[in-house]
């Protein structure tokens, strides 16, 4: 009875405020304009042709959709005869979706967790199984699912002790609706342990690895590192320069990039400084930054071959494993504020040697992992930004002195990845047993119907 007191309320509450959230998605469309022209889909218009009967895989944004890629290339194998839907929320995700799959796979955004818009969701779509990665949990969509009898997995699952103790204050609803997934698939035993406080039966519960060390280097990225070592490197002649590349900023990161930066080239006036901020909306902003400390400034977005600019901006999307594959030093934003880090195993991939800040919450297994193999430097200070430009300076000086040492903390980290790979193996047994292989498609839209 109180789930569903819980759960009507849950549903009252956001479609009161549907028109709040469209509000939001018009305004942030003036400077996004993909926000605008795809507003449907968020209203649970899956765009057409389409196929039905399937299997649905909702990646948040670009990081999910990266993490899901060896997983969904098994699904692509292992059930032929089967769409495969790829939904995600950001229209970076939906780039990356295009980019990494094209048309060997559906795709839209997944619709706000409003009932009249989930339902046209799951009428357009009749999915046979939804599969959700790490904390995405919509109370309203997965009751719906649980009602029509739709496969429901969680993989990847991932529960902070923040998310606990704030989910914990939900209980009514989110305990029920834990136990309406068949399966819920951990990334580690602290994630697994943060899943059963909150409500989850044991019997429904597995730690299955995480999905973001099934990551690999493909066609893709070959081609991207070429395309980018033309402009980097275009005078054979020249000495290559050092480069030292700072991955997925945020507000803040940026200052104690410039501020650390200015001071290293002091000592090495060749060191060049690549930038890539997280979010798109943010390019512009990041440009000025640079340009307001006199430092001489390149933009990707512009196609400019690189002489002798100080600093590199990245303002593109899905360049980001090509660059790490070009750098010699990375460090990882988000990890000097609230935002938790981002994801370290990436630059791992090609055997670079790793700084991040203080805060890597949203990675703690991995960190734990890559400590153990001395593969990560961390940095420990989390007051003000110029103590903690003080230590990237020592921390980037002391790798540009140490060669080897680059070389070996680069090794380290590649061997934490190889280590530790094989959850998608593990996710794809969970996904056959819950759905057989032989299944076939229930029914069609015509390929010619456009929405």
């Amino acid at each position: 009875m109180r789930y569903v007191l819980a759960l009507f309320f849950y549903r009252v509450f956001l479609l009161l405020l549907t028109p709040i959230v469209l509000l939001v998605l018009l305004i942030r469309s003036f400077n996004h304009p993909e926000y605008r022209q795809r507003l449907f889909e968020r209203l649970g218009f899956f765009p057409k042709p389409y196929k039905q009967g399937g299997i649905v895989v909702h990646a948040a944004s670009v990081g999910e959709v990266i993490a899901l890629k060896s997983f969904i290339e098994k699904l692509l194998v292992n059930y032929p005869d089967l769409p495969i839907t790829i939904t995600s929320f950001t229209p970076t995700g939906s780039a990356q979706i295009t980019k990494l799959f094209g048309g060997r796979v559906q795709h839209g955004y997944l619709p706000l967790d409003i009932f009249p818009c989930t339902t046209l969701f799951l009428h357009r779509l009749k999915p046979k199984m939804i599969i959700f990665m790490e904390t995405e949990l919509w109370p309203n969509l997965i009751a719906q699912c649980d009602q029509h009898q739709i496969k429901l997995l969680l993989i990847n699952g991932r529960l902070s002790k923040k998310s606990l103790t704030s989910y914990q204050k939900l209980s009514a609803l989110m305990a029920p609706c834990l136990n309406r997934f068949d399966m819920i698939l951990t990334q580690s035993q602290e994630n697994l342990t943060h899943f059963l406080q909150l409500g989850a039966h044991q019997s429904r519960c597995v730690n299955s690895g995480n999905l973001k060390f099934d990551i690999s280097v493909n066609e893709q990225v070959i081609n991207k590192k070429a395309e980018l070592a033309k402009l980097l490197f275009a005078d054979d002649s020249q000495a290559k320069r050092t480069i030292w590349l700072v991955a997925s900023t945020h507000e803040g990161d940026e200052a104690i990039t410039l501020t650390a930066f200015k001071e290293l080239l002091s000592q090495y006036p060749s060191l060049l400084l690549v930038l890539v901020p997280r979010h798109p909306e943010r390019f512009e902003q990041v440009a000025n930054l640079c340009l307001a400390q006199q430092l001489s400034l390149a933009k990707r977005s512009e196609n400019t071959i690189i002489n002798n600019e100080q600093v590199w901006l990245l303002d593109s999307l899905g360049e980001l494993m090509a660059a790490f594959a070009l750098s010699d030093i990375v460090t990882m934003g988000g990890s000097f504020s609230e935002v938790g880090g981002h994801n370290p195993l990436e630059p791992a991939l090609f055997n670079k040697p790793v700084i991040v800040g203080h805060n890597m919450s949203n990675f703690n297994e991995i960190m734990q992992q890559l400590r153990q193999e001395n593969a990560i430097i961390e940095l420990t200070n989390n007051t003000p930004t110029n103590e903690s430009s003080a230590q990237l300076v020592n921390e980037v000086s002391a790798l540009l002195q140490q060669p080897t040492r680059q070389k070996t903390l680069g090794e380290n980290a590649l061997k934490v990845v190889i280590q530790n790979q094989g959850a998608s193996e593990k996710t794809l047994a969970q996904v056959v047993n819950l759905l057989p292989t032989r299944v076939n498609i229930t029914s069609t839209t015509p390929l010619g119907d456009n929405s």
